[in-house]
This record gives C-alpha cells, structure tokens and sequence, in this order.
C-alpha cells in the first residue's frame, strides 16, 4: 500500500508540475504573440500618422499653389484695370444719373 500511495502521489506530483509547465508554456506563447499583434498595431498607427501627415502636406501645398495663383491674377487684373478706359456716366444731364423730380 505504501508503494502504491508513493507510486500514485509521485504520479499525481508528475502530472501537476506538467501542467505547470504546460500553462507556462501557453502563457509565454501568449505573451509572445500579444508583442507581436502590439507591434503590428503601432507600425500601422505610425503608418497611418505618417499618410496624415503627407495629406495635410499636399493640402497646405495647394492651399499655397492657390494663394499664389489667386495674388497673381489679382495683380494682372489690377494692372489690367488702371489701363482700362473709364466708361463715360450716363447722367443724362441729371445728378447721379437719375430723375429727382416729381412723377
């Protein structure tokens, strides 16, 4: 009976510690594929930053591109406009061009 209890409680002391060992094992593994998924997170996170981050570049480079094309346009029209001869008033003889008599 003794070597049976001694048989069995050993037994029961190899099955134990190989669960153990078999959880730890499971817990690293977990651990290790939780890094990894982590890792990958954050690569995509700064990805995205980074798309973002060239989006408001092109954005600001347009908004700039438009700036200097609108100040450009405004100039030649300005240029334009001094050369331009002023059109003559159709007063008609009456001030401001319009009838301020009676009806």
């Amino acid at each position: 009976e003794r070597r049976e209890r001694k048989q069995k409680l050993s037994k029961e002391m190899v099955e134990k510690v190989t669960r153990e060992l078999e959880k730890m094992q499971l817990k690293e593994k977990a651990d290790i594929k939780y890094k990894e998924w982590l890792k990958k997170k954050r690569a995509e996170e700064a990805e995205k930053k980074k798309k973002e981050k060239e989006k408001e570049k092109e954005r600001e480079a347009e908004l700039q591109e438009k700036r200097t094309r609108s100040e450009k346009i405004f100039k030649e029209w300005l240029q334009n406009s001094r050369n331009k001869p002023q059109p003559a008033l159709n007063d008609y003889g009456f001030p401001h061009g319009k009838y301020t008599g009676l009806y």
